[in-house]
Formats: C-alpha cells, structure tokens, sequence
C-alpha cells in the first residue's frame, strides 16, 4: 500500500447508515455493513441524492466511534455533495467530516473482499509513528471511484483520520 499525509477540507455526504461494531461485523451472520451496502446499490439510493458532486464517486465512512475501532461506531454510505439545500428523501441522511488531518492509504489491486479487508488490517496494525500519528477516531473513510469498477482488481484510497499536530 502506497502511504501519504494530508489535510482535507471538510466533506459534505448524503447516504444511508447503520450502527455497527466490529465483533458483529466479525461474525457475518450479524454484520449489517453488507446489508446497508447491497440496500443502497440495489435500491439506487445514490440516485435520490440531490447535488452529488462526483456522481458515481462512493464513500464508506466510519464515524461516531464509541471508542476505538473494536468499539461501536456508524457506517456511513453515499456521495458527496455540493449543499444540503434539498430536503433528504426517506431513508437518506446527511453527514458532515470536518477539516482533518489523515493518513491516506492507496490499495494495490485486488479482489473484494480482500481489497479492504487486508488494507484495514494493516492500519490497525501500525504503530502510531509508521501511521503519521495518533488516529483520532472521529471519521475515517474509503473512497471507491472509476479505479474500483472491476471487482476483481479493485484499487482504492483509505483515509484514517489523525489528531492535529
């Protein structure tokens, strides 16, 4: 995996969510990321989103941590948009990611699952100095663009939200 730092600004999204934690997203019979994925695909919930600013540009956000990664938190899936000036449909929600620091990892291509999988198990196995710094829990993302069309080969970009220096 390819690593960088960054600063971003902040990131406007529209999506559908769920509450989650990492023991229930181990156990595949309880996990409810994969159900709130297949809803929003299948049910083309991204069509509904008013001023998407990269159509067909997708982010997966994990926010809202109880503690740290093996703590509950809220998966968050959708686009980013340009305003929330529309009303939401049902079902869609909105969330803000403020300006923050990250590390930014770049996957190799691979298979989905593995792809993500591999790339999380990675990061949190680092240390805090190969990661650029202490992970500040507040919003991490991945974002799944043109370089993720092909399932088999899929290449993204992780971002893991740091503490400001």
């Amino acid at each position: 995996m390819h690593q960088t730092t960054i600063e971003k600004q902040e990131i406007r999204l529209v999506g559908s969510c769920v509450r989650t934690s990492y023991n229930q997203e181990c156990d595949k019979m309880k996990g409810h990321i994969f159900p709130c994925i297949r809803k929003y695909f299948h049910e083309a919930l991204f069509e509904k989103i008013s001023n998407r600013a990269r159509p067909g540009t997708t982010f997966c956000v994990y926010t809202d941590y109880e503690s740290d990664h093996k703590g509950a938190y809220t998966y968050f899936i959708g686009e980013e948009v340009s305003s929330f000036d529309n009303p939401l449909p049902d079902g869609l929600y909105k969330l803000t990611i403020p300006q923050q620091r990250y590390a930014v990892f770049t996957t190799g291509p691979a298979p989905m699952p593995d792809v993500i999988v591999n790339a999380w198990e990675k990061i949190w196995n680092m240390s805090q100095e190969n990661l650029g710094g202490k992970r500040n829990y507040h919003s991490d993302f991945e974002i799944y663009d043109e370089r993720s069309v092909d399932h088999q080969n899929i290449v993204l970009d992780v971002y893991v939200g740091l503490v400001p220096q």
